[in-house]
């Protein structure tokens, strides 16, 4: 009797383990369906810790993927409906040198030709981006930080990528608009990261969209 109660206390201990060890999983409901993102706690935990603050602040529901780019990426987190910029909290040092590659399926850190610029907007890449790599720690060779990669509705992302884009926003000054607005309506945390991350800063405007200098082939994500 006590070597199976020593067994089944092993057991549920072991299970406990490896659920606080289990990377954080969250969910974005859009109006093309879900959209489920497992986060690289431990290689990029300043960018999912940020990440997080947001979305449990309720900071991405009712915001827009503004910039589609077929053959890319989509990008996402920053923009109301009628392209009103969100207020962020300060920005986040870039990670980009955690190892991870911006392969199709990851989510990764939008920023402006500052390398460390990056606040609340992010992107999912559509294809293998490798060009968006960190390659060294310069301004033009930090890269891209990904700090997670999408584990179901990979079809929903495809979706969202082949809609029919245009100008849009404020004068038209955006490219790469969805048509129809591609709508975040919920985020959601599902597992992982039980406690609130904490910010003492005070949200601030979101730096103005800038095209990086010498973009890469492809114009490069921006914030």
């Amino acid at each position: 009797m006590q070597k199976q109660f020593s067994l089944l206390v092993a057991t549920v201990l072991g299970l406990a383990s490896a659920t606080a060890l289990a990377d954080t999983q969250v969910r974005l409901d859009t109006n093309l369906g879900p959209i489920t993102l497992e986060l690289a706690d431990k290689q990029a935990p300043q960018s999912v810790k940020n990440f997080l603050t947001y979305v449990r602040e309720g900071f991405y529901n009712g915001t827009i993927f503004h910039r589609v780019i077929d053959g890319f990426m989509i990008q996402g987190g920053g923009f109301t409906p009628d392209f009103q910029q969100k207020k962020t909290h300060d920005p986040i040092p870039n990670e980009a040198g955690n190892t991870l590659k911006n392969r199709r399926g990851t989510v990764a850190m939008a920023r402006t030709s500052d390398p460390n610029s990056a606040t609340a907007q992010f992107f999912i890449n559509v294809k293998d981006n490798t060009f968006l790599d960190h390659r060294e720690p310069t301004p033009q060779g930090w890269g891209y930080a990904v700090f997670g990669k999408v584990i179901d509705g990979m079809d929903v992302v495809d979706k969202i990528r082949q809609t029919p884009t245009g100008s849009g926003g404020p004068g038209g000054r955006f490219s790469d608009v969805p048509v129809t607005p591609v709508v975040i309506e919920s985020a959601t945390v599902l597992t992982g990261s039980p406690e609130p991350a904490s910010s003492d800063a005070a949200p601030q405007p979101a730096p103005t969209p800038t095209t990086p200098s010498k973009p890469l082939k492809e114009s490069q994500p921006h914030d």
